[in-house]
């Protein structure tokens, strides 16, 4: 494989936390395009730093980053979903290059890989309804749907819940 995953490093936030806005904005994800509330939240990656393990895809040959992903496994203000026993991620994002490369998917194997390794029982998230090619993967890798967590950061805004039973 052409992708390696590790633990973003400092210096990199500032670029993680552009990729992220810019690849929600671009997929038509944030309901009030540039002056979405979220878009603020998603550009924080040194916060989410503080209270995540924020992991990066990078192009083996140059090491570019690719993508990124939040792991949240021991719950705190990043633990939308999470229950006790439970570890979840969140802000999954693929610049336009690293799509279709399995940058996506080495970044969530990642997660099932810390979640497992600190014991959890289950690894949640949730993701937009126009997420769906996001939802192919989660389905090939053995997440199904939670309706019954379904909920909505704001009035008008529902998310999707997923699980994977490990």
């Amino acid at each position: 494989m052409d992708i390696t995953i590790r633990a973003a490093r400092d210096e990199e936030l500032e670029d993680v936390g552009e990729l992220t806005a810019r690849a929600y904005l671009e997929d038509g994800l944030l309901d009030f395009g540039e002056h979405d509330p979220y878009l603020e939240v998603l550009r924080a990656a040194g916060r989410r730093a503080q209270h995540t393990e924020v992991l990066v895809a990078l192009d083996a040959a140059s090491e570019s980053v690719l993508g990124a992903v939040a792991f949240v496994g021991n719950g705190g203000e990043y633990a939308d979903l999470a229950r006790t026993g439970e570890g979840e991620f969140r802000m999954l994002a693929v610049r336009p290059e690293g799509r279709g490369r399995g940058a996506g998917e080495a970044l969530v194997r990642a997660c099932i890989d810390r979640a497992r390794e600190s014991g959890l029982e289950r690894l949640v998230l949730c993701s937009h309804e126009r997420m769906t090619t996001a939802h192919r993967l989660y389905g090939r890798l053995g997440f199904v749907r939670a309706p019954e967590r379904d909920w909505q950061p704001y009035p008008g805004m529902w998310l999707q819940a997923f699980s994977l039973e490990l």
